[in-house]
């Protein structure tokens, strides 16, 4: 494995309190392969992704567990030693690339100075770099576009020089912090076929951070769930789609509207709220909406496969109770 998470847990301190954003979390990651990260907003996601280059690092913060990286402990890493690392052999995408592209510095410039911060090549050698690499990802006649300003380009096309600048010093792993949101539906699979055909081309490790099952479902290796913080059932891609065991779930594969089952009258929706993560629920997060609570939620449910108390066998007879996924009505307490 290249990447391997162990028990991440990252929590802020505030004014209303310590927020405990990150609880328990453990992947891994293997070269060559996509793992999403799926879940609500507010679950963890973004905190995850951006504490394993230490960008959650501030003196309100406190984080624990183990983040290896090419057996390297990142956690143990100070600033300079990150900046080894990040953009260099680990690059993020980030979730809107008007803001993450300074508006005032041409693309191409922005693209220079990140080439020439970590490598020892001349402005000429890097320009043209940043003119192949804008090739690559699609966009047409790069030798000009690269002297356009941000403002110039589509919303899809500035997605495009966000992934070219996270590939420019060619990293082992590639973080996508919700790559195609605000993205319209044709652009959006241009985006994720460009980040398929890279992960096959180059061998890139890829971690998607998304709330979209069907981004999810088109390049996706292995799916982690996360609910208020937590890993809450990780699976492969099939096992996902076709045996999802968690409640929490099966709400979000509910909520999709779905073409080989009849029109409902309207979409299933998860009742309720996630929980405050100032003060999170001692037992299973999720069960205040779930209706299949039972005494056994007052209890935390440790994560094997998914984090739930249920048995597996009656896992399955809940979520297949009228041939369609989705949250059922309660069972008797045992």
């Amino acid at each position: 494995m290249i990447l391997e998470v162990k028990d991440l847990t990252v929590s802020f301190a505030t004014d209303g309190g310590v927020v405990r954003a990150v609880e328990g979390v453990s992947f891994s990651l293997g070269a060559g392969e996509i793992l999403a990260i799926v879940g609500e907003s507010g679950s963890g996601k973004s905190v995850t992704a951006q504490t394993l280059i230490g960008l959650t690092r501030a003196p309100n913060t406190t984080i624990s567990g183990s983040v290896r990286f090419d057996d390297v402990e990142l956690t143990d890493l100070d600033d300079e030693g990150l900046r080894g690392v990040r953009g260099e052999r680990i690059a993020m995408i980030f979730q809107d690339p008007m803001t993450s592209l300074n508006p005032v510095y041409r693309v191409g410039d922005q693209m220079i100075e990140m080439i020439r911060a970590h490598r020892e090549v001349s402005k000429r050698e890097a320009r043209e770099r940043a003119v192949e690499l804008l090739r690559q990802v699609g966009i047409p006649n790069p030798e000009r576009r690269v002297h356009d300003y941000p403002h110039e380009f589509s919303g899809g096309m500035r997605q495009r020089v966000m992934i070219a600048m996270a590939l420019s010093l060619d990293p082992d792993v590639l973080i996508a912090d919700e790559p195609t949101t605000a993205l319209d539906v044709t652009v959006q699979a241009q985006i994720l076929r460009l980040l398929d055909q890279l992960n096959r081309e180059r061998g890139l490790a890829v971690v998607l951070i998304t709330h979209d099952l069907g981004v999810v479902a088109e390049i996706a290796d292995r799916v982690a769930v996360m609910y208020a913080g937590q890993i809450v059932e990780e699976a492969t891609l099939d096992e996902l789609f076709y045996d999802p065991m968690h409640p929490y779930t099966w709400g979000l594969l509910g909520s999709l509207a779905r073409l080989d089952t009849p029109n409902p009258e309207r979409l299933a929706q998860i009742p309720g709220q996630p929980p405050s993560l100032l003060h999170p629920p001692t037992g299973c997060r999720f069960a205040a909406r779930c209706p299949h609570e039972f005494d056994a939620c007052a209890e935390p449910p440790p994560l094997d496969h998914d984090r739930c108390w249920l048995e597996p066998d009656d896992q399955r007879r809940l979520r297949d109770v009228d041939g369609r996924i989705g949250l059922r009505k309660p069972v008797v307490a045992r």
